[in-house]
């Protein structure tokens, strides 16, 4: 069975509290059980891991090829400033969607440049919840197109 993995970084763990004006009201745990319903429905495996630590970011990345086909990757505030990110990535074969849940081409101009875009397979910005919905059909229709 086809597993993914989820990438949370750095605040994601505060969804429900934090910006509700960016990222809504709903809290990670109740994302990431629509995200499991979902994954299941097409017959796939889902995992997460967040944290605020751009080291372990970069080790969960390193890792995923061993237990899974893709990776769902919102790196916070990491998007912006991670070139260890973006090593990473390029470092394992394994497709890598961007998600986040504001578009973060519509806020600060800071916020405009994505170090992970140009490394990764595609990217959903700008719809709260749905960005992880989207990237998980994504790859569930990436990996099934075979060569």
């Amino acid at each position: 069975m086809t597993s993914l993995l989820i990438i949370n970084g750095p605040n994601l763990n505060m969804l429900g509290t934090r910006q509700q004006s960016h990222y809504g009201t709903l809290t990670w745990n109740e994302i990431y059980s629509d995200c499991k319903e979902f994954a299941k429905s097409l017959k796939m495996d889902l995992d997460c891991k967040q944290s605020n630590s751009e080291g372990d970011v970069v080790g969960f990345i390193q890792q995923s090829p061993e237990l899974y086909q893709g990776i769902i990757l919102n790196a916070g505030a990491f998007t912006h400033t991670s070139i260890a990110m973006v090593d990473a990535i390029l470092a394992v074969d394994i497709p890598v969607v961007e998600v986040h849940m504001s578009n973060i081409y519509g806020r600060e101009e800071f916020r405009k440049h994505s170090y992970i875009s140009p490394v990764a397979l595609g990217g959903v910005f700008g719809f709260g919840k749905n960005s992880y919905l989207l990237a998980i059909l994504a790859l569930h229709r990436h990996l099934q197109v075979k060569p």
